[in-house]
């Protein structure tokens, strides 16, 4: 925006640059929400995936005998 140019083709200019700056933040704002959206998702899945290895343990524990020997190469 130069100072030659006349009040309505500065406001022009304002107003143009306000939609876009308008435009990239709504963009940017989505993008985000997608973000959050997958940070959840992931969050979800990461703590179904903590208990069920706790399970797992947890069975592989019960399951083992705790008097067994170690095999004889140790």
């Amino acid at each position: 925006m130069t100072n030659d140019m006349t009040p309505d083709a500065r406001i022009d200019e304002l107003e143009i640059r306000l939609a876009h700056h308008d435009r990239i933040i709504e963009e940017l704002n989505e993008a985000l929400a997608g973000q959050w959206r997958t940070i959840d998702e992931l969050t979800r899945k990461l703590g179904a995936l903590g208990g069920r290895v706790q399970i797992i343990e947890e069975d592989a524990k019960a399951s083992s005998p705790a008097s067994e020997p170690p095999p004889p190469h140790y």
